[in-house]
């Protein structure tokens, strides 16, 4: 059974229990994060860790982040995901137990914490060397995309119209902008330009996004961050998602249409082996320092 930490403890998974009364199980009210760890290696948990505090600040949930690097890290070893080549850990925080109401508690409570860690796996790379497919869905998220908070129900419908379309992935459409993935990022490569969806409230700032785009800076791509049409999406040489579990993922056709070659193209092959080689040297640097 797999160690889980709540509220200050670690305990086997099957003894973790949470008030009927949380607000995040009542009203969604709480934020989460997830970061990656490569052979037991975090990869930019300093940077999630920021985004978590964002959230917290922009929900004024007041919770303090200290010492939630030794929970990922004692998570990873209890769980024993040292050697696994990809593994995560997942945290979330709500606004605690209280009586449910449509404003916050009078009185100050406990948030509630809870964390867990898994492996995952990319997919193969005869299948990542193919692409994967994705329709359009209208956006019908909030208006706060850029706070990562555990109301997560228009992402998971997108997700499932996508899988009972028969496509691997969504991608989000808001009044005719192709806004992002139902849980990644989006860039789209038109001549040699990388573009992607500007920092605003409708989009959420990746991890694995921003990573992306100073990794395109080194290889000396071009970088656009602006709206992109859906009618432009099948004029683009290559399309991609960027997220945790994602990480560079390619997208070759969308609603049915091909993009560019049909295939992964090189911008998408160059940042996604730039991507592998940063992870790579981030194991190699902790490894020294250890």
């Amino acid at each position: 059974m797999s160690i889980v930490y709540l509220n200050g403890e670690f305990m086997p998974k099957g003894e973790a229990s949470i008030s009927v009364d949380d607000r995040g199980f009542l009203l969604s009210d709480g934020v989460y994060e997830v970061t990656p760890f490569y052979g037991g290696v975090g990869f930019c948990l300093d940077r999630h860790l920021v985004r978590l505090e964002r959230s917290l600040r922009e929900l004024g949930i007041l919770f303090d982040t200290e010492g939630l690097t030794e929970v990922h890290h004692r998570l990873v070893a209890e769980n024993r995901l040292e050697n696994e080549i990809r593994a995560l850990v997942y945290l979330q925080v709500t606004r605690g137990v209280a009586p449910r109401t449509h404003y916050f508690p009078v009185e100050p409570v406990r948030p509630t914490v809870y964390a867990f860690a898994k492996p995952w796996e990319r997919p193969p790379e005869d299948e990542w060397s193919q692409g994967f497919t994705a329709i359009t869905v209208p956006d019908e998220r909030w208006l706060r995309v850029d706070i990562k908070t555990i109301s997560l129900l228009a992402n998971a419908l997108a997700f499932q119209a996508a899988r009972d379309a028969g496509a691997d992935d969504a991608l989000l459409v808001r009044n005719g902008v192709a806004i992002e993935g139902a849980h990644q990022n989006f860039f789209a490569v038109f001549d040699g330009t990388l573009v992607t969806h500007p920092e605003s409230n409708l989009i959420l700032p990746g991890i694995t996004r921003n990573v992306v785009l100073e990794l395109a800076g080194e290889c000396g791509i071009r970088v656009e961050q602006r709206p992109i049409c859906v009618g432009e999406l099948f004029d683009a040489d290559e399309l991609f998602f960027t997220g945790t579990t994602g990480e560079v993922r390619p997208c070759v056709q969308v609603d049915g249409e091909s993009i560019g070659s049909g295939l992964p193209g090189n911008v998408t092959v160059a940042l996604s082996q730039a991507f592998l080689n940063l992870v790579q040297e981030t194991k190699e640097g902790v490894a020294a320092v250890g």
